[in-house]
């Protein structure tokens, strides 16, 4: 059975889609209005339109910052496509894009290290010609040809699918880039659909990303602006034995689905990477034939349809692989194409719209990657209204004694949907009161900070807006919090007042504590409007919505007054002049009868557990009380056997038991005693002080043991 771990209902408002006067549409324009940042690190989600934003960007540089040459590095030879020559003008820009096709080092033959397009690479720098395009390889390894650093003053480089940089010493494009940043005059533009610091090393070092100017469109803002893609679920399917067994529970050959499969290494590989394509056609039905032309499969499925598909594992002829890759470049209509397996390909850079179902197979350590993975599903298209990813995840065996490595990796996969789930919500905003005109009412997304008593500085709001998602990232990611914290009777304030305060003070050691506390209390707020559905208005709860201290108002005049204070005032008032909180019309205006003054009713709430709070009350306790792993142990309880579920508690509390070997040692001849006698293991729950102290005896033994067989 698969798990529906997420589902997020999308507007459809078109607005993402739709270009503006120069041709722009939404991201791309938000991206050009920072056109005169030295250093621009530009955020958005897969097919959001990145390329041509850099397209914009880099011209209006050429054109009117002095700008002389620009150079977009991709990370595979393949992607480079994404910057052909492209008609601007007629859309109402005012220049086209053009790459002479020697400046393409992303086309024809060849290996992107090869000298050939180094010695381009070179040749450009010293000529007159303004745009080139190549590999991050062929960047760094001309970048160690020039003999000056100083050659890329008024020269934009920009980086696509920046993610591929880090600031760890051995990355050599990120050493590279802090060489430019240091040493020329050199803008530089970032991008990249999954910019988190959260499942890798930082991406750049605490200073050089201080340098640059922050643009973010998020997964919601681009999919709730679509027109045709109405949702998107995500979903995991836990499986017994080998995959390969499972794959006709998962895979629906009426769907449009790009099939991720393991690496031979990997703990789930069960065959090789030829022999499990063959099985996956022989899941889907009957191999027909292959196309010498094309190299694409036609396989005949059991209800008789004959599907096409696309082998991108085989790497056995280079030449079928440039065919089929070749083939998916030209995709027009939906009927081209049904099913593409792949092994470490079309994750990125690859744009198949009409692709509805991504079934990747194994656990996935790196939110980039499944960030880029369910990219490939959510295009929109005519005829496209869901998409889908699906996990499919080896359920750890409750006998195998050493539960570790797949308890771990079963773990890593659910608090990863935790943080998808802040990805895919509703974006929040968060504002300072002191910022806001008196008249001003927030927006639907706004988070506003109280910042009259305890004044909230413009790095905490920037932290909040820019950075927040990282901080989440960093909190659900780590395996160790999520053994702490995935039981069921961990309180909340176990996560809120020790983990996510430690990364804060961690990750920002120049905050005073006040500031560290706003921080974490801002986070929090995030977290909690994300696992609520975000700030909804009044208008649209159910009417059976249960709102905590839910305020009634009567309307005297243009004004409505709340009945408590009417009470306390002695005035009288009948059922039917009543209005609920949550049924107020927009902009109405609260006047207290006993002071005389008069706000603007903030009809907004927050889901917080199975009640709503309106936001004008949401206080620090009730903000505490979130717990970013509940929804993780519901989904374990309730999807996996009893004695599995006792296997991963034991697994996961074995960190809180006190004991030392010696004392293990001696109890160990007693729990043997204790089998013989009962013809069972003794239970760390038991009433009996005994029973229980060798029942954590014995997974204090269990755990040792795995970490000895871990070590070799």
């Amino acid at each position: 059975m698969t798990i529906p771990l997420l589902h997020v209902e999308y507007g459809q408002t078109g607005n993402s889609t739709k270009p503006n006067n120069m041709g722009m549409r939404e991201m791309q324009a938000k991206a050009f209005a920072k056109r005169d940042a030295q250093y621009l690190l530009l955020k958005a989600p897969p097919a959001s339109g990145k390329s041509r934003a850099l397209m914009f960007l880099a011209l209006d540089k050429l054109a009117h910052q002095g700008i002389k040459k620009a150079i977009i590095a991709v990370p595979e030879m393949s992607i480079g496509g994404s910057f052909a020559d492209t008609e601007l003008a007629k859309h109402g820009f005012f220049a086209d894009w053009r790459v002479k096709p020697e400046n393409n080092l992303c086309t024809g033959s060849g290996d992107d290290k090869d000298q050939g397009k180094v010695d381009a690479f070179i040749r450009f720098m010293r000529g007159n010609d303004q745009v080139l395009v190549c590999t991050h390889a062929t960047f760094r390894f001309a970048f160690d040809k020039l003999p000056d650093v100083g050659a890329f003053n008024d020269t934009l480089v920009a980086i696509d699918e920046f993610h591929h940089v880090s600031a760890e010493e051995n990355n050599r494009l990120g050493a590279v880039l802090d060489e430019i940043m240091s040493n020329s005059s050199a803008h530089i533009i970032a991008m990249t659909g999954s910019y988190f610091r959260g499942d890798a090393v930082p991406i750049l070092s605490e200073e050089d990303e201080a340098k640059f100017e922050k643009v973010t469109y998020t997964y919601y803002e681009q999919l709730n602006g679509y027109r045709y893609l109405k949702s998107l679920g995500l979903g995991y399917h836990f499986y017994q034995g080998r995959y390969l067994d499972a794959l006709g529970e998962v895979l629906d050959p009426s769907k449009k689905t790009i099939i991720h499969i393991p690496n031979v290494n990997s703990g789930e590989a069960a065959v090789d990477k030829y022999s499990a394509v063959d099985h996956i056609i022989d899941t889907l039905g009957e191999f027909v034939e292959k196309d010498r032309e094309t190299g694409i499969i036609t396989v005949k499925a059991h209800d008789g349809r004959l599907l096409k598909l696309a082998d991108l594992v085989d790497d056995r002829k280079t030449s079928d692989r440039s065919l089929i890759q070749a083939y998916l470049r030209n995709i027009k209509s939906r009927d081209d194409m049904d099913i593409i397996v792949a092994l470490g390909m079309a994750k990125e850079g690859f744009d198949w719209p009409y692709c509805e179902h991504v079934l990747t197979i194994g656990y996935r350590s790196s939110m980039t990657e499944v960030v880029q993975i369910i990219g490939r599903a959510t295009r929109d298209c005519e005829g496209k209204t869901h998409a889908q990813f699906t996990n499919l995840i080896a359920q750890p065996d409750a006998a195998d004694e050493d539960v570790k490595v797949s308890v771990n990796n079963l773990l890593k996969a659910i608090t990863l949907s935790l943080l998808m789930e802040q990805v895919l919500a509703p974006n929040i905003t968060f504002r300072r009161r002191s910022d806001m005109r008196p008249d001003e009412q927030p927006n639907s997304g706004d988070v506003i900070i109280e910042d009259t008593t305890l004044p909230a500085s413009k790095k905490v709001v920037d932290i909040l807006n820019k950075d927040s998602d990282d901080l989440i990232a960093a909190l659900v990611q780590d395996t160790q919090n999520a053994k702490r914290y995935i039981q069921e009777d961990t309180p909340a304030s176990a996560v809120n007042e020790t983990a996510l305060p430690k990364i804060v003070a961690c990750r920002y050691p120049e905050l005073s504590a006040e500031e560290q506390d706003q921080v974490v209390q801002g986070t929090l707020t995030k977290m909690a409007a994300t696992q609520g559905g975000g700030i909804k208005d009044g208008k649209d709860l159910p009417d059976n919505a249960l709102i905590e201290d839910e305020k009634i108002y009567v309307k005297q005049g243009d004004f409505f007054v709340d009945t408590v204070k009417l009470q306390e005032a002695g005035q009288t008032y009948s059922a039917e002049e009543t209005v609920r909180e949550r049924d107020l019309p927009d902009n109405a205006q609260i006047k207290n009868p006993q002071t005389g003054e008069v706000k603007t009713a903030d009809n907004r709430f927050i889901k917080v557990g199975e009640k709503f709070i309106n936001v004008d009350r949401l206080n620090v306790d009730l903000i505490r009380e979130v717990n970013p792993f509940r929804d993780a142990y519901e989904v374990l309880s309730k999807n996996v056997d009893a004695p599995l579920l006792k296997a991963i508690q034991d697994y996961v509390q074995a960190d809180r038991i006190q004991m030392t070997e010696d004392e293990a040692a001696m109890l160990w001849p007693r729990i043997n005693e204790f089998v013989r006698n009962n013809n069972r293991m003794p239970d760390k729950d038991s009433d009996d002080p005994l029973e229980k102290r060798m029942g954590e005896a014995l997974i204090y033994i269990r755990n040792k043991k795995a970490e000895r067989m871990a070590r070799g």
